[in-house]
């Protein structure tokens, strides 16, 4: 969908004194129980605490305000999307407030309480079927085709896995790590579309700090290392092949975490922390507890915790991961 430029008209009104005032502004929590003995100290950025439990408010929020500020979103416009939840329900709540329908296409074998939750929030589900509920090759492919066919029909498509606007969202991110933790050594961040990572790490350069810059992706999936997809069981980290917004210039080093010690972070960060989290988060703890380990302990590695565990209960998250689920943004 296309707009003469500058039609707009003055919007910043519709972003203000409304729910989206309560994304970002998370809190930092220690996690002790994760501290290796004799390393470094490891704090989460809790992104939990936003509206829909999920770090993505962030980007959604970022991509629907400047796609209005350019005038190619219009108020009252459609707004689409193919996706495996987190994205989706932020999408949902950030177009709700601002009146904005909203097509998400989405697969049968996605959690119940992402799927309940797009819905819930107004959103439009269009629910690709899957042999026996589970994933299959080229299912990315084929949400992703719906999504332009609903574009097509004159629906603004997003299009997270490309859209650099989300960037903007996690420069926020950046900033508040550095309010909260200004003596933060090193940055740890999965790699899902590459926005989270690639936004605040481009705030903490911009304002000059010294921190490193660490990189986390499946073992199972090394795209960063070794240039090769492969299946993995981390929600929320959808790589699939080089992500687009991705420089991986930018990472002073990258870790390759097996899926199954993400898992294990993520039950004991529940049972001794007692914070329920998702996947993406287990994998980033997991690999701040690494370089933790070879840090100094008066140094502070730094990551995010990027959604709650509530969304992945169904999937039998706190059991092992018995199945693998469908891993998409």
């Amino acid at each position: 969908m296309t707009h003469e430029p500058g039609t707009a008209g003055a919007l910043d009104d519709a972003f203000t004194d409304t729910t989206l005032d309560a994304i970002g502004g998370t809190p930092m929590v220690a996690l002790p129980s994760i501290r290796p003995n004799g390393g470094a100290s490891i704090a989460v950025k809790w992104e939990g605490a936003n509206p829909t439990g999920s770090l993505k408010d962030r980007m959604a929020l970022a991509m629907v305000r400047h796609a209005r500020e350019r005038g190619e979103l219009m108020p009252g416009d459609r707004v689409v999307e193919f996706t495996g939840g987190s994205t989706g329900s932020s999408l949902a709540f950030v177009c709700a407030v601002l009146g904005h329908p909203l097509s998400i296409v989405t697969a049968d074998c996605v959690a119940e309480e992402k799927i309940d939750s797009m819905r819930a929030l107004g959103a439009e589900l269009t629910i690709v079927e899957t042999p026996d509920g589970r994933p299959y090759d080229g299912l990315f492919d084929d949400l992703r085709d719906e999504a332009e066919q609903i574009s097509d029909e004159g629906a603004y498509f997003t299009d997270q896995f490309t859209n650099e606007d989300q960037l903007a969202g996690y420069e926020g991110l950046g900033r508040e790590i550095l309010e909260q933790r200004p003596d933060v050594d090193e940055f740890v961040m999965i790699v899902g579309t590459g926005g989270s990572a690639m936004g605040t790490a481009r705030a903490l350069d911009s304002a000059g700090a010294d921190v490193t810059i660490t990189g986390v992706e499946p073992a199972e999936s090394p795209v960063l290392t070794e240039g090769e997809a492969g299946t993995h069981s981390v929600q929320g980290t959808a790589i699939v092949g080089s992500p687009p917004l991705v420089d991986v210039d930018v990472f002073d080093r990258i870790e390759s975490v097996p899926t199954e010690e993400g898992v294990e972070c993520v039950q004991r960060i529940a049972a001794e922390d007692g914070l329920l989290v998702g996947t993406s988060t287990g994998m980033n703890v997991a690999a701040a507890r690494r370089v933790a380990a070879e840090r100094d302990p008066d140094e502070t590695v730094v990551t995010v915790a990027c959604d709650t565990g509530l969304k992945y209960l169904s999937d039998g998250l706190y059991d092992g991961l018995d199945e693998t689920p469908f891993c998409l943004c």
